[in-house]
């Protein structure tokens, strides 16, 4: 896996984003899957740094897992994004597949969903054209929290 710090074009953000390798996040960027999440831009770009690969041992791996309180809150910051990310979005279950291809079909009505589906699920919707993204975090159903 390779890590790397992207910037929001729209609003400044930066933020960092793990891909299995250079040419899976140009891929993904292409298809206009990478976006913002904390703003939802898709006008995202590579920041200036240098590729970090994730290795057992790694310093900044240790650091980070040293401090339970630091991955706490850490979890806490994206969960609470999440959150955000998905205001005004409604909650779909295991039929987000389903829905979204009748949205995209006009059989439904066009709104912002979210919901669960499989990693085949979601490959067969971009198949098809239909613009997906993955969640940071699993979705947990309204009323409840991650």
């Amino acid at each position: 896996m390779i890590v790397f710090d992207l910037k929001c074009l729209s609003e400044g953000h930066v933020f960092e984003a793990w891909f299995g390798s250079s040419d899976a996040y140009d891929d993904q960027r292409a298809r206009g899957l990478v976006e913002c999440p904390l703003c939802g831009s898709g006008e995202v770009e590579k920041a200036v740094m240098a590729p970090r690969v994730g290795a057992k041992g790694d310093r900044a791996t240790q650091a980070v897992s040293s401090d339970p309180g630091a991955v706490k809150a850490m979890l806490a910051a994206m969960a609470a994004a999440q959150r955000k990310m998905l205001e005004g979005s409604d909650y779909v279950g295991d039929g987000f597949a389903d829905e979204a291809r009748a949205i995209h079909l006009g059989e439904a009505e066009a709104r912002s969903i979210h919901g669960r589906a499989t990693r085949e699920q979601g490959e067969s919707l971009r198949d098809e054209g239909i613009s997906v993204a993955p969640l940071p975090f699993p979705i947990a159903e309204p009323g409840r929290e991650n």
